[in-house]
């Protein structure tokens, strides 16, 4: 989950102590979003494992695929509210479209029958459009209504650091208690009742869009007391414009580019778009969607880059932007394992018995949350005592740290499963353990790239800047999927072998060879004879597995601290001639 920080106006103004009633509705508005996003996140992969039947690896390029959407569809929706609807018609559209989207869900697993062996076609129709639904109303709901926090109050008014705080915290703790309801009600090990975590979710949602709905004309106002995200006056000369859009409660703005240099080079993106995502999609076997998130990764840095009128101290700014960029991908496609991979791991592998309870997978996801609740403040402590100390680290080396940080929780459970058999449980310790440390990573670079952002990138770029930072984002989510898909067969995958006769152990490890109808039977349970491999590395085992993200994490940590030095000059204003 994303932490937010914003750049603002540095000269306070004088103001009360209160904050408007506006602030508080947008708190439960969007605290009842990340309460449906998050609800119906702790139960996305289980639902695909065990009531569709999909194996992990097709879930987890599911999972990635709708992850990385959900950060690509902000834009359109952000887009829209800019120039036609507002944000008011946005969100309520965004709102119902997300509830729509539970709704799906919650139809589509009351189709499950018990001891189904294949799944009915209208089942997995709802399950996508369900998806759908999330995907687009994720993009019209969240960057509205966080763009609105900020224009509750004057400009420069002194109490909005204290708001956008405020409304970080309705964030996390919509995601505390989300797989918290949702996983209690859906995630019982019958999967008959996920349908009632869908629900709970929707209810959720329809909850948020309720409350914003009914107190928007009285309380959704501007300090002089006129309606926020009205629809927008279109006037004919202004410029098209690309919006900033946030997954946090940042400030949103639109910032006009000329059109005339754009228009004339459109031509050129689009032939480079389509040779680009032609040439990624066969390397990736056809993986449409993923070709489109990093084809947009690339051509968007030389839509930037081959503008004419971007000096060379600019130019210098954006390329920082660009390299951590690209270490941002390393970041969420191991810190992103959470709704996948490491579901995985807590459903089949995790001790859950807490005295004479169960502790369902699910809950695992309200961790993240927690641990942010309780250390983003003494985060911020630290970092104001250091800075006042002249030690605080820069940016860069801020997420240098964030990234050994990951490489560390992932060490951590590397070793609790170490030398242990596939059929034996380990302790939750491990699990708690690694999601404590990677909140702390991400609490070194969350925030500090948006800040970063902001203060770098030249004004009449810094829309699409945004964009590309929160494209890498969603690549980051994709290659999340991608990494998951090689989970090791465990547990699960030999019980469903052995009930057809086949000694799946065997076969992977080579001492039984697979027959032509075994390898059959086994692609119609979509079950493979080989262990999964990682630029020739065979993972064999979960120890295998997790030192994949040790070492994806190091690596890119160590070359970004090699780098930090040369990327803070590079950031430096030049020091005026006395």
């Amino acid at each position: 989950m994303q932490s937010a920080s914003a750049v603002r106006e540095p000269s306070p103004v004088p103001a009360s102590t209160g904050h408007p009633k506006g602030l508080y509705v947008l708190f439960a508005t969007e605290m009842w979003e990340r309460f449906s996003y998050y609800g119906m996140r702790a139960l996305l992969s289980l639902y695909m494992l065990k009531a569709l039947l999909m194996n992990k690896e097709m879930s987890s390029l599911i999972y990635g695929n709708y992850t990385s959407l959900v950060y690509l569809t902000p834009l359109l929706g952000g887009y829209m509210a800019d120039r036609y609807w507002g944000n008011r018609r946005s969100i309520l559209v965004g709102g119902l479209l997300m509830a729509a989207g539970q709704f799906a869900l919650f139809f589509s697993a009351s189709m499950y029958g018990a001891g189904q062996t294949e799944v009915p076609q209208a089942q997995l129709l709802l399950f996508f459009i369900g998806l759908g639904c999330l995907i687009f109303g994720n993009g019209f709901f969240k960057p509205n209504i966080s763009s609105m926090v900020g224009s509750l109050y004057p400009k420069g008014d002194s109490r909005i650091d204290a708001a956008y705080t405020i409304f970080y915290m309705g964030i996390n703790l919509g995601a505390f208690f989300s797989p918290l309801v949702c996983g209690t009600l859906g995630d019982t090990g019958n999967p008959a009742d996920f349908k009632w975590g869908f629900l709970a979710a929707g209810i959720g949602m329809l909850i948020g869009s309720l409350t914003f709905e009914l107190l928007k004309n009285k309380y959704v106002i501007t300090a002089e007391g006129t309606p926020l995200g009205a629809k927008p006056e279109r006037t004919v000369e202004h410029s098209p414009v690309v919006p900033v859009q946030t997954d946090g409660p940042v400030r949103a703005e639109t910032i006009a580019r000329p059109a005339k240099s754009f228009a004339s080079k459109l031509p050129m993106l689009i032939g480079l778009f389509v040779v680009v995502y032609a040439a990624i999609a066969w390397l990736m076997n056809r993986d449409w969607i993923g070709a489109l998130v990093f084809s947009a990764m690339i051509v968007a840095p030389v839509t930037i880059l081959t503008d004419p009128t971007l000096t060379a101290r600019e130019k210098q700014k954006i390329y920082v932007i660009f390299i951590l960029s690209f270490f941002v991908i390393f970041f969420w496609g191991t810190f992103e394992q959470a709704g996948a991979s490491l579901t995985f791991f807590a459903d089949e592998q995790t001790d859950r018995t807490l005295g004479s309870s169960v502790v369902p997978a699910s809950y695992f996801q309200s961790a993240n949350a927690l641990f942010i609740i309780v250390f983003a403040p003494i985060f911020a402590v630290l970092w104001t005592w250091m800075g006042k100390r002249g030690t605080e680290p820069s940016s860069p080396l801020k997420m240098s740290i964030s990234l050994m940080l990951m490489a560390v929780g992932y060490l951590i459970i590397a070793f609790g499963v170490k030398g242990v058999d596939a059929n034996t449980k380990v302790s939750m310790f491990w699990l708690i353990t690694m999601y404590m440390v990677h909140t702390f990573a991400e609490l070194c670079l969350s925030p500090i790239g948006l800040a970063l952002v902001n203060k770098l990138a030249p004004a009449r770029f810094a829309s699409l800047l945004m964009a590309v930072w929160f494209l890498a984002t969603a690549a980051g989510n994709k290659l999340a999927g991608v990494l998951s898909g090689l989970y090791p067969p465990g547990p699960a995958e030999f019980a469903k072998a052995t009930k057809e006769g086949i000694d799946l152990p065997a076969i992977l490890n080579g001492t039984t060879p697979a027959t032509a109808d075994v390898t059959t039977k086994l692609a119609g349970l979509e079950l493979t004879s080989n262990w999964p491999s990682f630029l020739g590395f065979q993972i064999t085992t979960l120890y295998d597995f997790f030192m994949i993200f040790v070492g994806l994490s190091a690596v890119a940590s160590l070359i970004l601290f090699v780098l930090y030095k040369r990327l803070n000059t590079m950031m430096a204003e030049p020091v005026a001639a006395a």
